[in-house]
């Protein structure tokens, strides 16, 4: 178990999610977890919950805390940093998990020397299967790295890289649980049309994308192999896949992935603009 202190500042569902994975890998002990939000009965439930501190006063949490989690919106974290700026001292860890908020911006707004690491999780984390990355600020450590990597391995895989490249990031494991749930909602809605009953082929389909998912964590196997292995010849799976290929599904996915990450790029231009004051 660590010994360090932990503060969310805001308690949605990534806080939550965060939360949950920390009590349950005992990484923090429960006294030295706090939490902030502006919504007083989300803090009740937290406290309720999780057994952990909280309070609606940004100041108390941050000068209680070692490591501060920003995990308010980012249309409100240009207001929040402000707030806490004088708060934050030399022993403090900040950690964003705004998406579109970049690790210039937020240091800027903090004081000099500022330890700041920046996060891109994405919703699977709410079910302890997160993908998340890190960026390192300017003046973050391997070791402030190494600390926020074990936080976020709490809700699944993790993965440090530069931050530019936290916008492809963005376009694939952020953006990308939609595409699997949309995929999910065509294979069952396929089951549905050779005969099956709606629960039964959405559990079908939900629990064959986890499971392949899951095979190819676990082997560590390129997905062409483990393809292959489906794949006899004259059978099913190759009838399947040629419908595919014809469909363009690949080229439609990796189109996906690519528009997904310019927009991203948009956004955080326009965040950056509005964090400057540039109009």
């Amino acid at each position: 178990m660590s010994d360090f202190s932990i503060g969310f500042l805001g308690c949605g569902n990534m806080a939550s999610a965060i939360l949950k994975g920390l009590l349950i890998a005992n990484l923090v002990p429960k006294g030295q977890i706090w939490a902030s939000d502006v919504k007083e009965e989300r803090l009740a439930w937290a406290e309720k919950t999780f057994g952990i501190r909280t309070t609606t006063d940004n100041h108390a949490l941050v000068k209680a805390c070692d490591v501060v989690v920003l995990a308010v919106k980012p249309q409100v974290i240009d207001k929040t940093l402000t707030a806490i700026a004088d708060d934050i001292g030399p022993n403090h860890l900040v950690i964003s998990v705004a998406a579109g908020v970049s690790l210039a911006a937020m240091e800027a707004k903090l004081p000099p020397g500022t330890r700041v690491v920046r996060t891109m999780p994405n919703t699977p984390a709410t079910a302890l299967a997160g993908a998340t990355a890190l960026a390192a600020g300017t003046h973050a450590t391997g070791a402030d790295l190494a600390r926020a990597k074990g936080i976020f391995e709490a809700i699944g895989r993790a993965v440090v890289l530069e931050e530019s490249m936290l916008d492809a990031v963005t376009g694939l494991s952020g953006s990308g649980p939609a595409y699997v749930m949309l995929m999910i909602e065509a294979l069952a809605d396929g089951g549905v049309k050779v005969g099956l009953h709606r629960d039964i082929a959405l559990l079908l389909a939900a629990q064959t994308v986890y499971g392949s998912a899951k095979l190819l964590l676990e082997t560590g196997e390129h997905p062409g192999r483990l393809k292959d292995m489906v794949t006899s010849p004259g059978g099913t799976a190759i009838a399947g896949l040629h419908t595919l290929e014809s469909g363009g599904l690949r080229h439609t996915l990796i189109n996906a992935v690519e528009t997904a990450t310019k927009r991203a790029a948009e956004l955080g231009e326009q965040m950056d603009r509005k964090m400057r004051g540039d109009r």
